[in-house]
C-alpha cells in the first residue's frame, strides 16, 4: 500500500541572500526605514508547489537598525518594541492562497510586542532554481502594510504644527531566499 502521507521538504533561510526591511511616516511628510539584522526560520514547501507552503519566521529585535543609534536605542526601549520583555517578532502560517492572475496570500499568526494578530502577507515574485553547487533554491518577496498600534506600540508626540511625529501604517517589505535541505542533513 501506498503511504499518501504529507511529507513536506524543509527549505531553510539563506540570510546572506535575505532582507526584511520596514518604513514608516516621520512628521507626517517622509518616510524612515529600516531593517533587521538578525532572523532566521524554517520553511516547508511540498514537491508539489507553494500552494501547501508552511513558513516559521523569528526575527530578533535587538537586531534593528534605523542608520541611526539614538532611535534603534528608542526602538528597543519600552516606548516601543521592549526587546528585553518581548526579544522576538514570530510569524507562523496558518494557510496560503494562491492566485494565479497576481499576487498570492500567506496568511499566519504575527506575534510583536506580546500582541498576535492573523495577518495575510502579500508574496510576489515567486522563482525556483538550482545554484552553481547544486542547491536547489526558492525566492519569493513578502510585503504587508501594518497599523502598529495593533500590536501594543503606540508611542508617539503630538507637533506644534498639528500632526503626530510617527504615523501608524507600517510598511514591510521582505525578500526571502531559502535553501532546500538534503535528505541527510
Amino acid at each position: 500500500m501506498e503511504n499518501t502521507e504529507f511529507r513536506p521538504e524543509k527549505w531553510v533561510l539563506d540570510k546572506s541572500h535575505s532582507e526584511i526591511h520596514f518604513r514608516v511616516r516621520h512628521m507626517m511628510i517622509s518616510w524612515v526605514g529600516g531593517y533587521f539584522q538578525d532572523f532566521e526560520g524554517d520553511f516547508f514547501i511540498p514537491d508539489s508547489g507553494f500552494e501547501s507552503l508552511r513558513a516559521d519566521l523569528r526575527i530578533r529585535v535587538d537586531s534593528i537598525n534605523t542608520g541611526n543609534e539614538n532611535r534603534d536605542e528608542h526602538l528597543r526601549n519600552i516606548d516601543f518594541f521592549d526587546s528585553g520583555r518581548f526579544p522576538e517578532i514570530t510569524f507562523q502560517s496558518t494557510g496560503f492562497e494562491y492566485n494565479p492572475n497576481g499576487a498570492a496570500k500567506l496568511i499566519g499568526v504575527l506575534c510583536i510586542h506580546g500582541n498576535e494578530r492573523t495577518v495575510e502577507l502579500t508574496l510576489n515574485d515567486f522563482g525556483l532554481g538550482k545554484d552553481p553547487w547544486g542547491n536547489e533554491r526558492a525566492c519569493f518577496s513578502i510585503s504587508a502594510n501594518l497599523n502598529r498600534r495593533d500590536f501594543g506600540i503606540s508611542w508617539n508626540t503630538s507637533l506644534e504644527t498639528g500632526g503626530v511625529l510617527i504615523g501608524e501604517e507600517v510598511k514591510i517589505r521582505a525578500e526571502l531566499q531559502l535553501i532546500k535541505k538534503k535528505k541527510d542533513e
